[in-house]
């Protein structure tokens, strides 16, 4: 239902660096208290960066198949009843299809071409 699908991670530097150094992550505090990592569709991605990242600087945006990700990948309600991919192991480097920097412009975080 989802193969080929990207779904999308914000990580802060400091937790991408982490990330990189260990090559998997259980997330953000947010995503440790939850008990997952949350993630967002293409069509969500932006709302989570202004709801959550607002006036943040360098934010790394992580691609991820959401294929790769299994059985431990659920499709859940959150905000206004809309399912959202929660990811319920580790992310790992092998989950990873790309990582850009989302940096903050005039207006908000620009996002790469593509994605939204």
């Amino acid at each position: 239902m989802w193969a080929d699908m990207l779904i999308y991670k914000i990580f802060r530097r400091a937790e991408w660096d982490a990330f990189r150094a260990a090559g998997r992550s259980a997330g953000a505090p947010v995503d440790l208290a939850d008990g997952f990592i949350h993630l967002s569709t293409a069509e969500q991605v932006t709302v989570t960066a202004e709801r959550h990242f607002a006036g943040e600087s360098d934010l790394v945006l992580v691609a991820v198949d959401a294929a790769r990700l299994g059985a431990a990948l659920k499709w859940e309600p959150s905000r206004g009843g809309a399912l959202f991919p929660h990811l319920y192991r580790d992310l790992t480097a092998a989950d990873v299809v790309w990582d850009k920097s989302l940096p903050l412009g005039a207006t908000g975080h620009i996002f790469p071409e593509g994605v939204v």
